[in-house]
């Protein structure tokens, strides 16, 4: 191996691009593998596993979202569409000059360690390198849910949300949306101007709607004024807030949300309050099950369906990755400071984590860390501080989120913004101290 570090980077969304800048400035030798063939990742409509539709939009605001080396446009609107993020995606490859070290059209298969580093299969060819950073994004990978009785007989059409693009496949159909997130929300709010009657809106567990502005700004800009304040003391200003500005969600006939505004993931729509008191759309109970061209509800009510969007979410997948790296379920694999595997830092995640706020950001800092740690300039603590720093973030995770919704992969996005630039002091420290865990090809 050469002296300078050579780094796969898996992906080119906005986290491998993050990715191969940060190893670029620290004067590391990256390449990274691409299957589509632009950089942008889901947010490019129709590139391969994009699930970016027609009406897409960010739903946190840009001086939220927005990377620090690279600003987004003053004269664009709070929340650009997705196409302006794709492009600002693009520009920011071009800017940096990330092209030269991306391999478009190349599909990794397999991540392994061997003697000599990492071997990395794909379909341009194998090589060997000396660090691997994991970056394929998780929101691509449809999630079903498990078959109501019936919904084999079930005559209508069902999709899922990744399927979706515009509305002409609702017009003149009888439509019913499963889900609260915010992908949900945007199809319903699409399918209500299209379909034959109202939209229908079902989900067994509610979630708090915020509009995309409260007060004449951004709603989340609320969420950076209040960051240094415990979470349940935020949650209670913002939860107050909220219900002076818009109310409850049962006071739209949706589900009561099961836990505080952030315990679980709010979902972010200007449009569907007015949609829902409009007539547009009309709520649901959960699906009980299927009966020819019925949908059957658990309060017993039914309507006649032809088009059913399953807006279920997303599995988390590492195909390339064999199980003895990420255990049976990626969704749990642990790792320090959400970016380096515990038995071997060489192997490096970019954007596995489950944000309270926007993702941009986040994958940045990370990648910053990550690159650090292989150019020798930030060392780990040592493995039992690892170990110790991760069962606390899970303790503290589980507390707040619960033991179901994926709390191996939550992080508070102001808290962690402000931990990462702190941790990486502590790890320069120890790396002028000769202490810690140093990269080692």
């Amino acid at each position: 191996m050469s002296n300078t570090p050579r780094v796969a980077v898996i992906g080119a969304g906005a986290a491998g691009l993050t990715a191969v800048k940060a190893l670029l400035d620290r004067g590391l030798d990256p390449v990274a593998h691409e299957r589509a063939d632009r950089p942008g990742g889901l947010w490019v409509r129709g590139a391969e596993h994009s699930p970016a539709y027609a009406s897409l939009h960010l739903n946190t605001s840009k001086g939220r979202t927005e990377f620090r080396d690279h600003p987004m446009p003053a004269h664009w609107p709070d929340y650009p569409s997705a196409d302006r993020i794709a492009g600002y995606l693009g520009d920011y490859a071009e800017r940096f000059g990330l092209g030269p070290h991306i391999r478009y059209g190349s599909t990794v298969t397999s991540v392994e360690r061997g003697t000599d580093g990492w071997q990395v299969r794909s379909s341009s060819g194998t090589e060997t390198v000396d660090a691997v950073v994991v970056a394929n994004g998780h929101n691509w990978d449809p999630r079903w849910p498990a078959p109501y009785p019936g919904a084999d007989t079930f005559t209508g059409t069902q999709v899922h949300a990744h399927e979706y693009r515009d509305p002409e496949l609702f017009r003149g159909r009888r439509v019913l949306v499963v889900g609260m997130g915010n992908s949900a929300m945007d199809i319903a709010v699409d399918a209500s101007h299209v379909t034959d009657g109202p939209a229908l809106l079902s989900a067994r567990r509610g979630a708090h709607i915020v509009p995309k502005y409260l007060f004449g700004r951004p709603s989340d800009a609320t969420g950076g004024a209040l960051a240094v304040l415990p979470w349940r003391v935020r949650q209670g200003v913002a939860q107050t807030m909220l219900r002076l500005a818009v109310g409850r969600p049962q006071d739209y006939g949706l589900p009561e949300p099961a836990g505080g505004l952030f315990q679980n993931h709010p979902t972010i729509s200007d449009t569907v309050h007015h949609r829902l008191t409009h007539g547009g759309i009309e709520p649901r109970p959960g699906i009980e099950r299927f009966d020819g061209s019925k949908v059957v509800f658990t309060d017993g009510t039914a309507d006649e369906v032809d088009v059913v969007v399953w807006a279920t979410g997303y599995r988390v997948r590492t195909p390339f990755l064999a199980e003895h790296w990420t255990g049976p379920d990626p969704e749990r694999m642990p790792l320090y400071k959400r970016v380096f595997h515990l038995r071997d830092p060489g192997l490096a995640f970019v954007g596995l984590m489950q944000s309270t706020g926007a993702a941009l950001p986040v994958v940045e800092v990370q990648s910053k860390l990550a690159a650090a740690h292989l150019a020798g300039a930030y060392h780990l603590p040592d493995p039992a501080e690892q170990r110790r720093t991760v069962a606390r973030a899970h303790r503290a995770a589980v507390a707040r989120w619960g033991p179901e919704k994926r709390p191996m992969m939550r992080i508070d996005f102001d808290q962690y913004l402000a931990d990462l630039p702190r941790e990486y002091v502590a790890g320069r420290d120890r790396a002028r101290r000769g202490t810690g865990v140093a990269f080692r090809p």
